[in-house]
């Protein structure tokens, strides 16, 4: 199924029907997809969270205190030894 913003905004309640009954709504913006509507599935946000590198960062670190890893991280990377 494709619906526009417009659609979105004035039939949210019956696209919502329609993720609810299985079904997938393209979201266009002048014509082009922009998103895509679809129904929640249990387990979606811990699989992301794995996927993330900085998840668990300092899981088990107590010889670092956070604050002076956050700082760290804030300064930035140095590229004086470039040229």
């Amino acid at each position: 199924m494709e619906a526009t913003t417009k659609d979105l905004r004035l039939h949210t309640r019956e696209l919502l029907a329609a993720v609810g009954r299985g079904e997938q709504v393209a979201i266009t913006y002048r014509g082009k997809p922009c998103a895509r509507l679809v129904a929640w599935q249990e387990g979606t946000q811990e699989v992301r969270r794995g996927r993330n590198p900085a998840f668990g960062l300092w899981r088990g670190q107590q010889d670092i205190p956070v604050d002076e890893q956050v700082r760290a991280l804030r300064r930035g990377r140095d590229f004086s030894d470039l040229g």
